[in-house]
């Protein structure tokens, strides 16, 4: 079967935005077009850029068809993105109080933005968090930014915690789950408006297997696996 690329519902607003603007600017010239210079300038000028614009939000909100690796011993990537820090130990205050080892994923704008559930589990926690807007690169985004967290259990008793953070460009995070719902790895459970970083939480148990400077994609790539 043909495998077809999707786009996110949430990007169907900035999408129709985009091709209104591209087609009001293609009225507006016929209807006020003269044979200067100074309208042919102005249409060599905002075409390209409009038209860039309109493809490059399409493209933001794609959502590619991936056959998943399934592998429920594994921790798979949440996000298409750059490992941009060596996976560190850091003590999370939310939810553990415990330390955890820390693996940042970083989303350039031409990423895919859907976020996926990183293991089959339960979801036991939730939370919404506004705040700040640094630089997806800062250490202290994955705290004091706009983020959401995520806790999964997966069945062998191990907690998973996820974070998506918002930045400088993407302001908005997003996600469709609640506790209680079951997520099935590779499965959407989110996105993030233009740009910035998922944060994945693992047990200190945890085998690494990316390290800073990896390309990781979502529903493919292993982050870890489960002792």
């Amino acid at each position: 079967m043909k495998k077809h690329l999707r786009i996110h519902r949430k990007g169907y607003p900035f999408i129709l935005i985009a091709f209104f603007l591209t087609v009001t600017l293609v009225v507006l010239f016929f209807l006020f077009y003269k044979p200067n210079l100074l309208w042919f300038s102005v249409l060599l000028l905002f075409w390209p850029i409009l038209v860039g614009s309109l493809f490059f939000v399409i493209n933001f909100f794609r959502i590619p068809k991936r056959d998943i690796r399934r592998d429920e011993n594994a921790i798979i990537a949440p996000a298409d993105g750059e490992i941009i820090f060596e996976p560190v130990k850091v003590l999370v205050e939310e939810h553990f109080k415990t330390e955890r080892i820390r693996i940042s994923i970083f989303m350039s704008p031409l990423n895919v933005h859907v976020n996926t559930y990183p293991i089959d589990g339960e979801v036991v926690y939730t939370k919404y968090h506004p705040g700040k807007h640094f630089t997806a690169y800062s250490h202290n985004a994955t705290d004091e930014n706009e983020h959401s967290t995520v806790v999964q259990k997966h069945k062998n008793g191990e907690e998973i915690m996820f974070r998506q953070i918002s930045g400088i460009i993407a302001r908005r995070v997003w996600f469709s789950t609640k506790k209680g719902d079951f997520g099935k790895q590779g499965e959407e459970m989110g996105i993030i408006k233009f740009g910035s970083r998922v944060d994945v939480f693992l047990p200190l148990s945890a085998e690494v297997l990316v390290e800073k400077g990896d390309i990781v994609l979502s529903k493919l790539t292993r982050l870890a696996r489960f002792s």
